[in-house]
C-alpha cells in the first residue's frame, strides 16, 4: 500500500506547547545545544551542593569542639577564671588549671541509644538515666560530666561518637591542701568562690569582671593574704600533736600581727581539703575562730582589769576582797585556788581570781562595764574578709549578776578572733584594729585605728601578762629568749543548760616579746582530757600553755624575733619604762 502525501504532514502542534516551547527555549535556538548547557549547569550545582555538605562534615569533625559548644559555653569558660591566690611571701595558696569537660549537642547525635551505652561503659560513674535524659533533650548543649582526667578524654575520643565534645575549663586547685582550708575556703564547680577568702572574691568585684568577660587569666593579679604558710604549718603541726596527746575534740590557734591587725595564720581543727569539697559539709570541720562563739574563761579577766585600770580610780596595787566565796543571791563566786586574803590588782591576775574580777567589774558598775566591752569590739558582731563569722551571745537582760559572771569570761560567748582584736588593743597601746586577712602596713592599720585605752593603761596590762608567765598560770610557756607574755582560760561548756566541770575548753593567749608586743598567738583545746603527766588537772595550764610553748618556740625564729636573754623581771623592765614614759 503506497501511503499518500497527506497521510505523511505531521499533525498540527498545539498553540500551548508553542507557547511553552517558545518561553523555554525561544526562537530559532538549537534545542541540543541547550541542553548541554543545562545539564552542565546541573552538573556544577549538585557538584557545589555536595562540596558545601563535605566541607561543613570536616568542620564538625576537626573544630566541633570549639564550634557550637564553645558558641554556648565559652562564656563560662572566660568568666570561671579567678586570681591566683598567695600567702605574704608569695607561695602559691590557690591558682587555676585548664581540666577538660565533656559535654554534648543532643541535636547532632545520630543514634542516642549507642552513644549512652558507650559513654557510661567508658565513664562507670555516670547515671545513666540522667545521661538519657539530656541527651534525649531538645537543648543545643547539655553538659555530661564536668572535670575529667586526660586518659577519659582520650578514651572517649576513641569513641567517635558524633555530637560529643570537650571544652577545656579552670579548675581551682589548692597545693597546699589542709594547711589554709578555713582561710581560703573552696568553690564549686562552676569556679566560683563558696565559702572564705573565694567567696571574698566574687563579692568583691570578681563576680562583676565575670559579667562583663575582662576576668581572663592575663588580666588578674595574684591576691596577696597576710598569712605566712611557713607559721601555719608550724601552728598546725603542733595543734595537730596537742589534740592527739590531749584526746581534745577539736584544737584551734590564731597568730595575728598586733600593731597591724594582719592575721599570720589561723588553723582550726578538724579541717578539710578543699580539693575534696565533700569534707567541708562536715559539721565537725567549721572554722571554731570565726563562726564559733564561746564562752573564754579567765581570758576575759584581761578586759577587767583593763577597764579599772583605765578608769584612772585604781592601779596596780588597789586591794580586792578574796577572803572567801562571793555569794550573790542563790549564787556563789569562788576561787580555783583560794588565797583567803585581801590580793592586790596583780595577784588578781596571776592568781586568776574569779571573785577578786568580779569585785573588781562591780566597783565599776553595769553600765559601765558593758560600755568598755562595746568599745572593745566585744558586743557586736565582727565583719572581717571571711563571710563566715557569727554573733556574739550576749544576755537578755544584763544584770549585775551578768557583771559578775562576765567578768570572768562567763555568761558572754564572742567569736575567738573577735576577743584577740580586743587584747590586740590591750597591748599595742591602746589601738583596736580591725582584723584582716590581707597584707596591710602599720601606716594603714594606723588609718583605721580607735583609740580605746589609754597608752598607761597597755603599759600595764603588757606588765601583767609577762608577770604571769614570770610566776602566774603561764609559767609553762615562758620560752627561754622570747620574753613572752600570756593569759590562760578555762571554761566549763554548758551542757543541757548546766555547766559542765569535767567538760571544758582551754584557752592560752600569749604576746611577744612582753615589752614591746609584736604578735599574739592564741590557743584552743576543746574538751582536753586528764593525764598522767597532768597530776588529773584538765585546766589550760596543764595543755593550752605547753602547747603555746612549743608553737612560739618554732614560730618565733619565723616571725624575725631574735631571742634575748638575761633580760630583767617585768617590774624593772616594763613597768621601770611606763614610769620613764609618765
Amino acid at each position: 500500500m503506497i501511503d499518500s502525501p497527506r497521510a505523511r504532514v505531521k499533525p498540527a502542534e498545539p498553540w500551548r506547547q508553542r507557547l511553552i516551547r517558545s518561553l523555554l527555549y525561544g526562537r530559532n535556538v538549537d534545542r541540543s545545544a541547550k541542553a548541554r548547557a543545562r545539564v552542565g549547569f546541573a552538573i556544577v550545582a549538585f557538584a557545589a551542593i555536595y562540596g558545601i555538605i563535605g566541607g561543613r562534615l570536616i568542620m564538625f569533625a576537626t573544630i566541633g569542639d570549639s564550634h557550637g559548644a564553645r558558641r554556648t559555653a565559652a562564656q563560662d569558660a572566660i568568666a570561671t577564671a579567678r586570681p591566683d591566690i598567695v600567702d605574704r611571701n608569695g607561695a602559691i595558696l590557690a591558682t587555676d588549671v585548664k581540666a577538660p569537660s565533656l559535654f554534648a549537642e543532643p541535636r547532632r547525635i545520630i543514634d542516642k541509644d549507642e552513644a549512652i551505652e558507650l559513654l557510661t561503659a567508658t565513664l562507670p560513674d555516670l547515671d545513666t538515666g540522667e545521661v538519657r535524659d539530656r541527651l534525649t533533650s531538645k537543648k543545643g548543649f547539655v553538659w555530661l560530666k564536668r572535670e575529667i582526667t586526660p586518659q577519659q578524654q582520650q578514651e572517649i575520643h576513641r569513641l567517635g561518637v558524633p555530637g560529643i565534645g570537650f571544652l577545656r575549663e579552670n579548675k581551682r586547685v589548692y597545693p597546699t591542701g589542709n594547711e589554709v582550708a578555713h582561710l581560703i575556703g573552696l568553690v564549686n564547680i562552676d569556679n566560683q568562690g563558696i565559702a572564705g577568702m573565694e567567696k571574698w572574691l566574687d563579692t568583691n568585684g570578681l563576680a562583676d569582671l565575670h559579667r562583663a568577660g575582662f576576668a581572663t587569666d592575663r588580666l588578674q593579679r595574684p591576691v596577696e593574704l597576710s598569712v605566712d604558710l611557713r607559721v601555719e604549718h608550724a601552728l598546725r603541726d603542733e595543734l595537730l600533736k596537742a589534740k592527739e596527746k590531749y584526746h581534745a575534740k577539736a584544737a584551734s590557734g590564731l597568730v595575728s600581727n598586733v600593731k597591724t591587725g594582719e592575721i599570720v595564720a589561723m588553723v582550726s581543727v578538724p579541717d578539710f581539703d578543699p580539693n575534696n569539697p565533700r569534707e567541708a559539709h562536715d559539721p565537725d570541720r567549721i572554722n571554731r575562730l570565726t563562726t564559733g562563739v564561746y564562752e573564754l574563761g579567765s581570758t576575759f579577766k584581761a578586759f577587767t582589769l583593763a577597764m579599772a585600770l583605765d578608769s584612772g580610780k585604781y592601779d596596780l596595787n588597789s586591794l580586792w576582797d578574796a577572803r572567801g566565796p562571793l555569794h550573790y543571791g542563790k549564787f556563789t563566786i569562788h576561787d580555783d585556788e583560794p588565797k583567803g586574803r585581801f590580793l592586790n590588782m596583780r595577784e588578781v591576775f596571776t592568781f586568776s581570781s574569779n571573785v577578786g574580777a568580779a569585785r573588781i567589774a562591780l566597783s565599776q558598775g553595769v553600765e559601765a562595764h558593758k560600755a568598755f566591752l562595746r568599745k572593745m569590739g566585744q558586743m557586736e558582731r565582727l565583719r572581717t574578709e571571711l563571710p563566715e563569722s557569727a554573733s556574739p551571745i550576749l544576755p537578755k537582760h544584763w544584770s549585775e549578776l551578768n557583771t559578775v559572771t562576765i567578768a570572768f569570761g562567763h555568761g558572754i560567748a564572742v567569736a575567738p578572733l573577735q576577743a584577740v582584736m580586743g587584747i590586740d588593743a590591750l597591748v599595742n597601746g591602746g589601738y583596736l584594729i580591725p582584723p584582716t586577712f590581707l597584707k596591710r602596713t602599720e601606716q594603714e592599720a594606723l588609718a583605721m585605728a580607735r583609740r580605746v585605752i589609754k597608752p598607761e593603761t597597755s603599759e600595764k596590762m603588757r606588765y601583767l601578762m609577762r608577770l604571769n608567765a614570770e610566776i602566774g598560770t603561764a609559767r609553762k610557756a615562758d620560752v627561754k629568749g622570747y620574753y613572752i607574755g600570756g593569759k590562760t582560760g578555762t571554761a566549763e561548756k554548758v551542757v543541757n543548760g548546766r555547766y559542765a566541770k569535767k567538760r571544758v575548753l582551754t584557752a592560752f593567749t600569749a604576746i611577744l616579746p612582753a615589752d614591746n608586743p609584736r604578735y599574739q598567738l592564741l590557743v584552743m583545746l576543746d574538751e582536753p582530757q586528764s593525764l598522767k603527766e597532768t597530776y588529773g588537772f584538765i585546766t589550760s595550764g596543764w595543755n593550752a600553755v605547753p602547747t603555746g610553748g612549743k608553737v612560739i618556740e618554732r614560730i618565733a625564729p619565723l616571725l624575725g624575733i631574735e631571742p634575748r636573754f638575761d633580760l630583767p623581771p617585768s617590774d624593772r623592765l616594763i613597768l621601770a619604762a611606763s614610769r620613764t614614759n609618765q
